[in-house]
């Protein structure tokens, strides 16, 4: 199963972990014998796991994007090191030549025009020195002139190196914090799922029979949307969604033969060539704004205050969604989940 995360779950959630009472006072639970007690329990545990699933796919969104950083982090350090390296190896190619001038007037020498007229026996000789001086003197200015600008370098590399390891071991630490967290919330969801499943398996037929409910609301189906869709990518997402009506729902998946809410939505998007993010949370945060009123088929559309649940509109106050377990993907009344917002792709 895919897990991946969103935003940060309210700390009780664990709570939420037990399913019926204490056993001291398991005869007395009204879950066991009132079926609307039994399906709102189940609900309310569901809605947590939903959450719970939404924060793994963003959060395994930022740990994708914490180990693209640490990646570029390195690969920088790497080349600022070879260009250290480099500017090294400039600076040990200059040396020698500046040691020698360095050293010779230390012991005396003496390397200009006027010293050249003073021992200078003739005019030939005097140019031939002064000729050999200013081509001593061209080298040797371009020698120091080259070790200063490899010094220079050297040093400048130094520093972009040392900033560099820093970026690498930042991005290195908070790759493993979101990784543990990232972690963490599997555990997390995978105790909400053993609640679920749990409270599910205490339900009745009838019950289940309940939970489920129907594909599409009364008089509405599959060819009445198709036949009121407008052109456009999203028309065209909403009419590969609407085949995956029935499916099951299940935590991470994306289909093709189970969903949970957002991966029904990147699956849709999927089959027109469009990919989406994973979670609900990043999903209602790309694409164009739509306001409510203007809603058109194939609109994502969130819900609740987090955008923890996420829908395609299908028109009509509509929307084509993988609910929960024990509910198939279907179409249901938007007005029946708080709004949260919606885009367009």
């Amino acid at each position: 199963m895919k897990r991946s995360m969103c935003t940060a779950l309210a700390a009780g959630v664990l709570s939420l972990t037990i399913v019926g009472l204490p056993a001291s006072s398991a005869g007395a639970d009204p879950v066991l014998n009132n079926p609307t007690a039994a399906l709102e329990q189940l609900a309310e545990l569901s809605r947590e796991s939903e959450q719970t699933t939404e924060a793994l796919h963003d959060a395994q969104i930022e740990l994708d994007n914490k180990q693209a950083a640490q990646r570029d982090a390195e690969a920088r350090l790497a080349s600022d090191q070879e260009a250290l390296a480099a500017a090294q190896a400039g600076m040990d190619q200059f040396r020698p030549v500046v040691n020698k001038l360095v050293a010779a007037n230390y012991q005396g020498a003496r390397t200009n025009r006027l010293f050249a007229i003073m021992v200078s026996d003739s005019p030939q000789q005097l140019l031939d020195q002064m000729t050999a001086l200013d081509a001593i003197s061209n080298e040797t200015s371009k020698a120091v002139a080259q070790f200063k600008q490899a010094t220079s370098d050297a040093e400048a590399a130094a520093e972009a190196s040392r900033e560099s390891a820093d970026a690498a071991r930042a991005a290195t630490e908070e790759a493993k914090r979101v990784s543990d967290e990232l972690q963490n919330k599997q555990s997390e969801l995978q105790t909400q799922i053993d609640s679920v499943m749990q409270a599910f398996d205490r339900l009745t037929d009838a019950e289940r029979a309940q939970l489920a409910g129907t594909t599409f609301p009364p008089g509405i189906d599959a060819e009445r949307i198709l036949a009121n869709l407008p052109p456009g990518s999203g028309s065209e997402a909403l009419q590969a969604g609407l085949t995956q009506v029935g499916k099951p729902y299940s935590w991470g998946a994306t289909g093709p033969d189970a969903y949970d809410c957002s991966g029904l939505v990147v699956w849709s998007y999927q089959q027109i060539g469009k990919t989406l993010p994973r979670s609900s949370q990043a999903q209602v945060q790309g694409g164009v704004p739509v306001d409510k009123s203007e809603l058109q088929p194939g609109d994502i559309v969130a819900f609740y205050e987090d955008a923890s649940h996420v829908g395609i509109y299908a028109g009509d106050g509509y929307v084509l969604h993988a609910s929960t377990y024990g509910t198939p993907v279907k179409v249901a009344p938007m007005a029946a989940m708080p709004f949260y917002g919606a885009r367009r792709y």
